[in-house]
């Protein structure tokens, strides 16, 4: 529990009948000398007193959005090591899914870059109607926590899943968040991200596929974990993620001197970007008329091989950043992935099949297999790329 200690914890306590259990938790949270805040919604306080929970973390508890101070809630958020949601009702969860925000505790969650975590609790037709688990998708979709409840007597008198988790439980899933958040502090990871553009003409060019979103969403997720970020993307849509040094290139050979400058600096290296492979030899500063031949003769040479220039970069030193590369394959992906990693001499290689469906550039979700040094492999299901960023981190810091 000394992951606690110290850490300024919101609690937000809904109405539903397991409030009074929340109780318990508030209790022990300040038991392990955490400071720790509570925010009760109208119902919760139906179910159990504002006074229960003053006298358990000791601070006055906040209810009424506009009676208290008005901005109270902003620094509040702001301040906040993490944010839990307990017992999180049917209604609480559909609200924040739809971006309502008309009391202190639904006022409070979205302006927080805090993790958020809910403690689902509720009759077994709520937790499983489609409507409920479609918004926990969504939320998780963003980043959002759930600590699955467990199956039990419920409070209608029938069994199934739906019951409060325990207090061990509970607390056992705050501490894991709180310890992520400084899993790679002291820590600086380079991740390069997006294609590189190689131009024939100012019109004209050659690129590969890639939208980013997956070295943008590792990115995101290192700093997250604590740890210094640099991000070298190439164009991309995406907004320059907050709280990340962001350096910007075009071609692969601006991608390979920035990446050569910052690899020696770093103690990871996440290569994500889809690296044009050819450019054209010469370059035209004017456009080339469709209309002068039926056919373009374009000859082509090799861009430089980034990772190989990092390996000559970094030979001979004693501390080298661990590398990871990625593998985007539409057939023999694993064998093609291993083999890339043997040449490259990564300590891991994300393999992406883009053959199947929900995996590829432009979507939201990836299906990845993960290949380590050893030659030991580990599978993850199609899930969001943000999910997916932050099951990579765990694994990269196990090495």
């Amino acid at each position: 529990m000394a992951a606690l200690a110290n850490r300024r914890i919101v609690a937000g306590i809904c109405g539903g009948i397991a409030a009074y259990k929340a109780a318990g938790v508030v209790s022990k949270l300040y038991q392990a000398q955490a400071n720790i805040r509570v925010i009760m919604t109208h119902a919760a306080c139906q179910f159990v007193t504002p006074l229960t929970f003053e006298a358990l973390s000791h601070q006055r508890v906040l209810s009424h959005l506009f009676r208290d101070e008005p901005l109270a809630h902003v620094e509040l958020a702001h301040e906040a090591d993490l944010i839990v949601v307990m017992p999180a009702t049917y209604d609480i969860i559909g609200k924040v899914a739809y971006g309502l925000a008309d009391d202190y505790l639904t006022a409070t969650i979205p302006v927080t870059k805090a993790p958020v975590l809910f403690v689902p609790a509720m009759e077994s037709q709520m937790y499983e109607n489609p409507i409920f688990e479609e918004n926990k998708r969504k939320l998780e979709a963003l980043g959002y926590r759930f600590l699955e409840p467990e199956s039990g007597n419920l409070a209608s008198g029938r069994k199934g899943i739906g019951r409060f988790p325990s207090e061990e439980a509970i607390l056992q899933a705050i501490e894991e968040i709180l310890v992520e958040r400084t899993l790679f502090q002291g820590r600086k990871i380079l991740v390069t991200a997006g294609p590189t553009r190689e131009r024939i003409d100012p019109m004209r060019l050659i690129t590969n596929r890639s939208s980013g979103k997956m070295g943008y969403a590792l990115a995101e997720a290192a700093r997250d974990f604590g740890a210094k970020v640099v991000l070298i993307s190439g164009p991309t849509q995406l907004a320059a993620p907050v709280g990340i040094e962001c350096i910007d290139v075009e071609s692969a050979e601006e991608m390979k001197d920035a990446v050569l400058s910052q690899a020696p600096l770093a103690d990871i290296v996440i290569m994500t970007a889809a690296v044009a492979d050819w450019r054209p030899l010469k370059t035209s500063s004017i456009k080339e008329s469709k209309l002068a031949d039926e056919i373009l003769n374009l000859a082509l040479r090799r861009t430089p091989d980034i990772l190989t220039e990092v390996a000559k970069k970094l030979k001979g030193r004693k501390q080298k950043p661990l590398m990871i590369g990625f593998a985007a394959e539409t057939g023999d992906l694993l064998e093609k992935a291993q083999g890339k990693l043997k040449r490259k001499n990564l300590d891991m290689i994300v393999a992406n099949d883009l053959s199947q469906e929900g995996a590829g550039a432009e979507v939201d979700t990836n299906i990845v297999t993960l290949i380590y040094k050893n030659g030991k492999r580990k599978p993850f299901p199609k899930m969001t790329k943000r999910l997916l960023a932050k099951e990579i981190l765990r694994e990269i810091a196990k090495i």
